[in-house]
């Protein structure tokens, strides 16, 4: 079965920012202008979607952790919208995510928003009470099973993209039903793909 690329939305907290999140020197960044965070539920597992799709535990946990090597390198970057495609264009680069952390089922995240820009539309949209979304990007197949979309073990994540659908905190957003084939994503190097095969190598 081919690769989809495959969307998923959240909602942030209210107001895009979780104050409990920031640490005391990013409150004080945030108060004086000099960065901008947001934060809030990026992805759950185990919980069907709005569209019906289900990401396992090991499988989103997985992405997750081969994920947190672009975080720590500062490469994590998403967009503003959401682009169909599976290449971010560093060009509509609005924000680069700073953490992420597990809350039982849910994956909790901080991005700074880029002075780009894109990230200046972002900025001001949060800041003039807009509700955003966040919502992560990947490629992978899917397969249905007792009324549910199953997102299988190809599964690869690509990134999280700030988007305008509306929604309710703490709920999902609406989904996009458009999927579209995509060919291999190239954000990925070499080194990457050899550490996604051997964190896949050490599990077992």
């Amino acid at each position: 079965m081919s690769k989809q690329l495959l969307r998923e939305y959240y909602a942030l907290c209210d107001g895009g920012i979780c104050k409990d999140f920031l640490t005391e020197r990013e409150k004080q960044d945030m108060a004086s202008g000099k960065k901008y965070y947001m934060s809030g539920c990026m992805q759950k597992f185990d919980t069907p979607n709005g569209n019906g799709r289900v990401y396992s535990k090991d499988i989103l946990q997985r992405e997750v952790e081969n994920y947190w090597k672009l975080v720590k390198e500062r490469r994590a970057l998403g967009e503003l919208d959401h682009p169909d495609d599976s290449v971010i264009n560093l060009k509509n680069a609005s924000h680069l995510v700073t953490d992420m952390w597990w809350d039982g089922n849910s994956l909790m995240g901080k991005v700074q928003i880029l002075d780009t820009p894109s990230g200046n539309i972002l900025k001001q949209l949060s800041k003039s009470g807009v509700t955003l979304g966040i919502s992560s990007r990947g490629l992978g197949s899917v397969k249905e099973s007792q009324g549910q979309t199953i997102v299988e073990d190809d599964f690869q994540l690509i990134c999280f993209d700030f988007v305008s659908e509306p929604s309710t905190p703490g709920a999902f957003m609406t989904t996009k039903q458009n999927m579209r084939e995509h060919k291999e994503p190239n954000i990925f190097t070499k080194a990457d793909k050899i550490n996604r095969i051997l964190n896949d190598i050490l599990k077992k």
